[in-house]
């Protein structure tokens, strides 16, 4: 059986202020051609499919489109999606019943029986081949959520209820996502037949792996949320991972984070970004291959370095730019250019647009890198009415720079907020 596991799509992100349809549709065609040309039988998608809760109808249309064109391109192909911390679980269930026609499952949610056990059934999805022989199956637990697994969630086992970190928020949720992940490994052992594999898919943080630096969001609180890998005994084939967007596995070979197919911050260009290939010869993993995708847009990074270093650098942008020109604006490059400031710069922004003139990439983000100063850790008490907008603005600056805003700056200042002061006036007026 050929399985290609993939996480954390983020369709419909918002970066630094702009879409990036045209990447995320880049990659699903990508994908689709991938998952024909493998003759794939699974294709596993393991959380963080939108990037928000309410996703937008675009955004949404770029997943029910590539469901639609997977299935008309390979009938017998079957598509396993969970939510992630990123997603609603109602969101991605809605449409499950429909889903379920074009050979797609989707999990959103864990449920419990009347006695306080895990609801495992609906948790368990049969992995056929084109033959429709069930030859795994796929453990598919969604994001599971702290009011999911504590309090009236799961029921914690003798051991954990004794334990002296009973107490501890943070102790109860770990033991709840532990049981969750128990029960359900119990429930498929006792549900396969001999010579089907198992197949484990989570969205979870695990002791030991690496996050990103700065996009991956805390699933509870600080890092003590993270779970053992040792949950995944030797007998599931193959755990499906999503949640970090760095590739990488997790002690064996067999547990493996995919990472984001596409970098979700400039902290990420340089991750290997890619999906999972894995063949599965009976119960056996037989073999696991890193594709890497394709980059439909790319990213540079400038800095950080002092400002005539980062304008030096931005004129001499020349690499894979002559291509891009001949692009659609959409599929520019992105850029952040860092800048490490010793003094205000009030037309900074002008100077690097001036730099990138006619340079066909996309200034996505400017970063002024300031200088610290002791004031800066002693927040004054001021009476804000009493200062006026004018002398409320040279505090702000004496503070943020150590020095009095000059005449020029106050100029500018004055000339802003009587232009602010006339629009309200005219709004005003009758």
């Amino acid at each position: 059986m050929n399985i290609i596991h993939t996480a954390d799509w983020h369709l419909g992100q918002n970066f630094h202020g702009q879409e990036r349809h045209a990447e995320h549709q880049a990659f699903l065609d990508w994908l689709l051609d991938t998952l024909e040309q493998r003759q794939a039988d699974a294709l596993l998608v393991a959380g963080d499919i939108f990037d928000v809760v309410n996703p937008s109808l675009r955004a949404q249309q770029l997943l029910y489109d590539f469901i639609v064109s997977a299935h008309e391109r390979l009938p017998s192909l079957n598509i396993v999606l969970i939510a992630g911390n990123h997603d609603s679980g109602n969101r991605i269930e809605l449409p499950a019943p429909l889903m379920q026609r074009l050979g797609t499952h989707a999990l959103g949610r864990v449920s419990w029986l009347d006695d306080g056990t895990l609801d495992s059934e609906r948790l368990l999805v049969p992995l056929d081949d084109i033959d429709g022989t069930t030859c795994a199956w796929c453990l598919a637990l969604p994001f599971l959520r702290p009011a999911e697994v504590t309090g009236n969630g799961v029921q914690l086992d003798e051991a954990s209820q004794n334990d002296t970190k009973h107490n501890d928020p943070r102790h109860n949720y770990v033991s709840g996502v532990t049981q969750v992940h128990q029960q359900l490994i119990a429930a498929a052992r006792s549900k396969r037949q001999p010579g089907q594999a198992l197949v484990a898919m989570s969205h979870a943080h695990l002791h030991g792996a690496a996050v990103s630096e700065a996009s991956e969001r805390p699933i509870v609180i600080g890092g003590e949320e993270s779970i053992s890998a040792s949950l995944f005994p030797a007998d599931i084939a193959y755990v499906a991972l999503g949640h970090l967007h760095r590739a990488q596995q997790v002690g064996e070979e067999r547990i493996r984070y995919s990472g984001s197919p596409l970098p979700l911050d400039f902290s990420e260009v340089n991750y290997p970004h890619q999906v999972v290939a894995i063949v599965l010869e009976g119960e056996i993993l037989s073999s696991v291959e890193a594709i890497a995708v394709p980059r439909p847009v790319a990213m540079y990074r400038v800095g950080p370095a002092p400002l005539d270093d980062v304008l030096t650098q931005l004129a001499a942008m020349t690499v894979d730019l002559t291509s891009a020109s001949e692009r659609p604006r959409e599929y520019w490059p992105w850029l952040e250019v860092r800048v490490e400031l010793a003094a205000p710069v009030p037309d900074l922004k002008a100077q690097v647009d001036a730099a990138l003139k006619d340079k066909p990439v996309r200034l996505l983000r400017l970063e002024r890198r300031l200088p610290q100063s002791e004031q800066n850790a002693s927040p004054h008490k001021v009476d804000l009415e009493s200062l006026g907008p004018r002398r409320l603005f040279e505090l702000t600056w004496q503070e943020r720079w150590n020095e009095p805003p000059g005449t020029d700056v106050m100029s500018d200042f004055d000339r802003l907020l009587q232009d602010v002061l006339d629009d309200v006036g005219q709004e005003n007026q009758p």
